[in-house]
């Protein structure tokens, strides 16, 4: 079974493959035809995030790993206000490709963070066999909301995202 960590490198490369496309469409019908997937795979792909990898590596990361998952709350946030002022905006026009360039700008930060910080820490901290498991779990995820279906696409408070994530102490609770 594959690892979630190469699942999510395979959609890190999908998003650049699609922003790399949207510079060779030379009309609106190929613009909607390129964004209109392409925003919707990185919503899903933050909501996947959100629910399976985040909070395993706030159980088992590092010790950076709640800045790290701050950190990608917020990239998720502004990706998602990014993809939502793009809709706002006739397609090919300039306040819509205005938006585009920025949910294209906020990804590439995100992967590159997520990429070298995030996913080596899961990575050094998780065993393969969780690693599988998550696997696993990403692609039930994606099966169970073909074109989003069910999921609700909205911005996180970071903070109360990663306070809900990780687990109880129980010495703290006494």
């Amino acid at each position: 079974m594959d690892d979630i960590t190469a699942l999510i490198l395979d959609d890190h490369a999908a998003f650049r493959r699609g922003f790399a496309r949207l510079d060779d469409a030379s009309d609106t019908g190929q613009m909607r035809a390129l964004w209109e997937p392409l925003a919707l795979h990185l919503e899903i792909h933050a909501e996947a995030e959100e629910v399976i990898l985040y909070p395993h590596l706030l159980r088992r990361g590092g010790e950076d790993a709640e800045e790290e998952s701050l950190d990608a709350i917020r990239d998720h946030n502004k990706i998602r206000d990014a993809i939502a002022e793009s809709r706002r905006h006739e397609v090919g026009s300039d306040p819509w490709w205005a938006a585009v360039w920025q949910a294209r700008r906020e990804n590439t930060e995100h992967l590159g963070e997520e990429e070298d910080e995030g996913l080596p820490d899961f990575r050094r901290h998780a065993t393969v066999e969780l690693r599988a498991q998550l696997g696993e779990q990403w692609l039930a995820f994606y099966g169970e909301h073909p074109d989003g279906r069910g999921l609700i696409f909205r911005d996180k408070d970071p903070e109360r995202y990663v306070a809900s994530a990780q687990p109880q102490d129980p010495q703290a609770q006494q």
